[in-house]
């Protein structure tokens, strides 16, 4: 016997049709995608959603360490760091001290052999009177505490080192591919019923699958520029796909400039060299031997003060500051400006600590305008652009993106043959899930779209490397399913 011929997905449109195989590949490809990768992205949701809200969490946590109990003038820095190391019991000089302001304590930081890589040592104290606060680990630039950093690896890699980063980069690689997915849906799916309720907002008459559908869609519009937006910047914590995006921004000028602190090579204004500030710390394990080692001579604690005068003199105004000592002889102090918030303030100058007078100057206005969109971008991912705001329009993001993969897995299985529908359930073989969309559309594709999408496709999965290499393993295993299913549907008809 031989095969009937599958008819058109919808009577009276030719099988050429891009209404045929535009949305037949773009609901394969989101239901697939979706389906296999979902669990990863509602981890991420979830997790993201809440790390979006761990500064309030922080705060009241660690209110007694980040608050000063006491007004008035501060004292010096210096005094501020020798009891800082009183408190530890070491002549040991600081990485980097944070002024605290505005009834905030100073954070010195200091580097410690035993805390993991990108950590650090921070001694809480009161500006006021040089009182200890407290003494916790503080982890990247953004100096998260425990709390913070706990949420934020979850997220981040799932607590399960690099190899943990892979769930996270197979999620934002694909998130952005299930909601251009999504969106070429709706619009046919606008086109087909073009009105508000049901594409615009959920349509409360229908039930089923169909009001699911109705859910998943509406939400799914309004939602899908914030699905974009969190793949891009997730992107660029990537391992593989990161590496992709500094190489191209290096390649097209689009880098972060950085400060030159290298006394030997002074390039006043230039920004020689690139640092993207993301939330790691600066420092590597060889780096601290090394400062450890060279910082007595050249980091003596009234040298932060001096360091601090100079820096505002040059106009780092910003209420936030960050000092850093020279490691060695040879280096420079820097003082960075590192409130990330709106409007933002990175300005940040290198300081020769034999004049204290400024070797080199990186302004914010001066970040090439891609940089800015980059700056801005993991800000805005990280809730810190916006403050609050910032931070409520990224839970809601995430917790709308964990609905509506829920919603997905309920319509997949919604979507299941049942025991009224014998065409599509034998009897005694009852199925737990729903049926995948036909196969076959790509085959209905015009081959010069055809061959653009592969061509497209090659390239992106080539600039995201664990998205080419789990969609090879869909197409493959896709593949092998299909073809066995077609000598199974043939030896039973040639029965």
């Amino acid at each position: 016997m031989t095969l009937k011929t599958i008819p058109p997905s919808r009577p009276g449109v030719a099988e050429g049709s891009s209404k045929v195989w535009a949305g037949a590949l773009a609901m394969r490809i989101h239901f697939y995608a979706a389906v296999l990768v979902g669990p990863f992205l509602l981890i991420a949701a979830l997790s993201g959603a809440l790390y979006a809200l761990t500064p309030q969490l922080e705060k009241a946590i660690y209110a007694n360490e980040l608050s000063a109990s006491t007004g008035g003038p501060a004292v010096p820095l210096a005094a501020q760091i020798d009891a800082a190391r009183a408190h530890l019991g070491t002549n040991q000089m600081p990485a980097a001290v944070r002024p605290g302001t505005d009834g905030t304590t100073t954070r010195v930081m200091f580097i410690d052999p035993a805390l993991g890589e990108s950590e650090t040592r921070a001694i809480f104290v009161d500006p006021g009177t040089a009182a200890v606060k407290g003494d916790m680990t503080a982890y990247g630039t953004s100096g998260s505490l425990p709390v913070h950093t706990w949420i934020g690896q979850l997220h981040r890699n799932l607590h399960l080192g690099e190899t943990g980063r892979i769930y996270s980069e197979l999620a934002a690689s694909w998130l952005w591919v299930i909601a251009l997915g999504g969106v070429i849906l709706w619009v046919q799916r606008w086109k087909r019923k073009p009105r508000a309720k049901g594409n615009l907002y959920p349509d409360k008459t229908t039930k089923g699958r169909a009001g699911t559908a109705s859910l998943h869609a509406s939400a799914g519009i309004w939602l899908a520029a914030g699905f974009f937006f969190l793949s891009a910047t997730g992107l660029t914590w990537s391992a593989f796909a990161g590496a992709n995006v500094t190489n191209l921004r290096a390649a097209v000028g689009w880098s972060t400039p950085a400060l030159t602190t290298d006394l030997n090579t002074r390039t006043l204004g230039t920004g020689a060299g690139h640092e993207e500030h993301t939330d790691h710390a600066e420092h590597t394990a060889a780096e601290h031997a090394e400062y450890i080692a060279g910082q007595q001579a050249v980091a003596p604690p009234e040298g932060f003060d001096a360091a601090l005068a100079a820096a505002r003199a040059e106009g780092i105004d910003g209420v936030k500051t960050e000092i850093k000592p020279p490691a060695t002889d040879g280096k420079t102090w820097t003082v960075a400006e590192i409130d990330r918030s709106w409007p933002t303030q990175v300005d940040a100058v290198a300081i020769d600590p034999g004049t204290m007078a400024v070797s080199d100057k990186v302004l914010f206005s001066d970040y090439p305008f891609a940089a800015k969109l980059a700056r801005w971008g993991i800000d805005a991912h990280m809730g810190v652009l916006f403050g609050l705001a910032n931070q409520i329009i990224l839970a809601a993001i995430a917790l709308g993106l964990a609905a509506m993969i829920i919603w997905g897995y309920i319509m997949w299985i919604k979507r299941r043959p049942t025991l009224n529908r014998p065409a599509l359930n034998p009897p005694g073989k009852p199925a737990a899930f729903g049926r995948a969309p036909n196969r076959g559309a790509l085959r209905r594709t015009p081959p010069v779209a055809a061959l653009a999408l592969i061509t497209a496709t090659a390239a992106v999965g080539y600039f995201l490397p664990l998205l080419g290499i789990s969609l090879l393993a869909f197409l493959l295993i896709d593949t092998t399913a299909g073809y066995l299913h077609h000598r199974r549907t043939a030896a039973a008809n040639n029965l």
